[in-house]
């Protein structure tokens, strides 16, 4: 079955935010003790600022927000923070809109994928082996090796959908 990864990011209802922000960032620090990797104070604050809200953020907005806070970044501050943070696993590109979003799943086996609201522009990750498995016998079948792939599906979540009913 399809689930979102988590119920609040598409459906617009009230959550306890700065709890999700908090754990995305304790997370965040778990795993890179785990891996040896150093999240920095600018690393830190690039994925605080994504989970800001459940949007996907583009890099140059990030830096605006920094440079409102700190001063004088330059964009290369900000992309090598976003390119770690990738690397890391901790957030995902949304190649469609060249922007970025937090990454809520752990993805041992599953390639993410994500449905992203066209009216409001909330996305949520979705987790589903049955698609990766397809992807992956399809491949085989045809004799394709994948290197990446990337699902994004546009659509209308559920309050946008029944405020356009109305």
């Amino acid at each position: 079955m399809v689930q979102p990864a988590t119920n609040v990011a598409l459906s617009h209802s009230a959550h306890d935010h700065d709890a999700c922000i908090a754990d995305a960032l304790s997370r965040a620090d778990a795993l890179c003790r785990q891996q040896g990797l150093r999240l920095t104070a600018i690393r830190r604050r690039v994925l605080e600022l994504i989970w800001a809200n459940h949007q996907p953020t583009k890099a140059y907005d990030l830096l605006a927000q920094i440079n409102a806070e700190r001063g004088n970044a330059a964009p290369p501050t900000v992309y090598r923070a976003l390119d770690f943070l990738l690397e890391a696993g901790l957030i995902h590109k949304i190649e469609s809109q060249n922007a970025f979003i937090g990454c809520a799943v752990d993805h041992e086996r599953n390639q993410p994928k994500f449905f992203i609201c066209r009216t409001c522009g909330r996305a949520a990750e979705i987790q589903s082996s049955q698609i990766d498995d397809v992807i992956a016998s399809e491949a085989e079948e045809a004799g394709f090796v994948v290197d990446h792939q990337t699902i994004e599906v546009d659509g209308l979540c559920a309050a946008c959908a029944a405020s356009t009913k109305s």
